[in-house]
């Protein structure tokens, strides 16, 4: 049978969990504590054996500090792993800011402010020569999405012309992960096709929930959080070519339009 070991059970990787169980996949789950369907992280003789006898393995642990824990506990496990893939979840944030222009797999990584981040996605691909790292931007989808800011009242559209941002549905991610079982290891980007501004998405999201506008502000008016000034702080588009090319994926939700649809039609269906 195969079997998936998914050390990180964050939201993208409950998604992909998901999918994989309806197909008939074994999944493991790892998380910071155990509880009925989860190994904890720190239960080391569970977590070994884990890594021992997947077929598939795939980290979504983000930095903390300045180390990747699974690759400062588990690394040297993973490496020699008979696992037949091995896949690790890490971040656009990588290529640092690009004053708007476009960044590919072949842009360097490391200049911006998440250098712990480009430090695991470098360690992550020297580990292995089958390590497929799927760079991720902005992450959302049902329960996630520009569509609860604006129903919270927490949607901010900030006067920053030129600045833009990519995004990508959640099960998009779960497609590339998936297309990339058959596909060649290396460096991917999983990003929808239309970058554009963070105000272009709060206006979608209120035009589909029939909301009005949040006012236009400026940075300063905004009062934002330092984790949300950061956010602004880079600029750039991603690339998502060579996933296209070389793994056969092409995102189901090309825009945020066609995504934040998507949401809105799973968010209304009966539990």
């Amino acid at each position: 049978m195969l079997h998936m070991l998914i050390l990180g059970m964050g939201y993208s990787a409950f998604r992909l969990a998901a999918r994989l169980r309806a197909e008939g996949w074994q999944v493991t789950g790892v998380r910071r504590s155990a509880d009925a369907n989860h190994i904890a992280f720190g239960d080391e003789p569970a977590v070994r054996a884990a890594i021992a006898g997947a077929t598939h393995i795939l980290s979504s642990v983000p930095p903390e500090g300045e180390d990747d824990p699974v690759l400062t506990r588990y690394g040297a496990a993973i490496a020699v792993a008979p696992a037949l893939w091995l896949g690790y979840l890490s971040s656009t944030g990588v290529y640092g800011d690009a004053a708007g222009a476009w960044v590919d797999e072949a842009s360097p990584v490391g200049q911006g402010r998440r250098t712990a981040r480009a430090r695991a996605d470098l360690g992550w691909g020297a580990l292995r020569p089958d390590v497929r790292r799927f760079r991720l931007p902005g992450i959302y989808g049902p329960g996630r999405s520009a569509l609860d800011r604006v129903r919270a009242g927490k949607a901010h559209r900030i006067a920053l012309p030129g600045q833009v941002f990519s995004r990508v549905h959640v099960d998009d991610i779960v497609g590339g992960i998936i297309a990339a079982f058959d596909g060649p290891p290396g460096a991917y980007n999983l990003a929808d096709d239309y970058p554009c501004a963070q105000n272009d998405v709060i206006a979608t999201a209120c035009e589909l929930l029939g909301r009005p506008l949040p006012p236009l502000l400026s940075l300063e008016q905004a009062d934002l959080s330092p984790q949300a000034l950061a956010f602004y702080a880079e600029n750039r588009r991603v690339a998502n070519g060579r996933a296209r090319r070389l793994l056969g994926w092409k995102p189901l939700y090309p825009t945020h339009i066609e995504g934040l649809r998507a949401c809105l039609v799973e968010e209304n269906q009966p539990c």
